[in-house]
């Protein structure tokens, strides 16, 4: 069974580390570390995880250790010229282990940042995605319904992921 729920604690904030470096291959410069997991999440951010429950040894709500995909947003003000601050978060990373792919974990995860935010009052979020990587736009534009608005040429510059290969980090 697969339970998705907010991630709490040290362990399961690195084990969200942990699965940056072994989704993306990211190097060093490139890792969201422990502490910004924990700090984002106090101050109004998200982090939540999925957690297989069937995996040997994993408790009812699942750890670290069962952790199989995590979603994380950063909370941020969206300002206009003539308007008031609007809360809103920013979706970050989105990550599934590989022999969990393709069975709607990504979706799965993905709304539960909706129900999250919709709960507290928070009517926006937004994320950026690589429209290059086709199972990427398929989940973010026909799961998620999401409106494309922008199309941004190397948004994070030089990536250490493999899965960039050294191509731009259009977005």
């Amino acid at each position: 069974m697969i339970v998705i729920r907010g991630c709490e604690g040290f362990d399961e904030m690195q084990a969200c580390v942990d699965m940056e470096v072994e989704v993306w291959g990211y190097c060093d410069g490139d890792v969201i570390a422990r502490r910004v997991f924990l700090v984002a999440k106090k101050i109004g951010g998200q982090v939540i995880g999925a957690f297989d429950t069937s995996l040997p040894g994993a408790p009812e709500r699942g750890d670290a250790g069962s952790m199989i995909g995590f979603a994380f947003s950063l909370p941020g003000l969206k300002t206009g010229a003539d308007s008031e601050p609007v809360p809103y978060l920013h979706s970050h990373m989105l990550a599934v282990r590989e022999g969990h792919r393709n069975q709607s974990i990504g979706a799965r995860l993905k709304l539960a940042q909706r129900e999250d935010a919709l709960a507290r009052g928070i009517r926006r979020m937004e994320w950026t995605f690589d429209p290059m990587e086709i199972k990427n736009a398929f989940l973010n534009i026909h799961k998620l319904g999401a409106v494309i608005r922008r199309y941004e040429e190397d948004f994070y510059g030089v990536s250490s992921s493999r899965l960039q290969g050294g191509l731009q980090t259009d977005r």
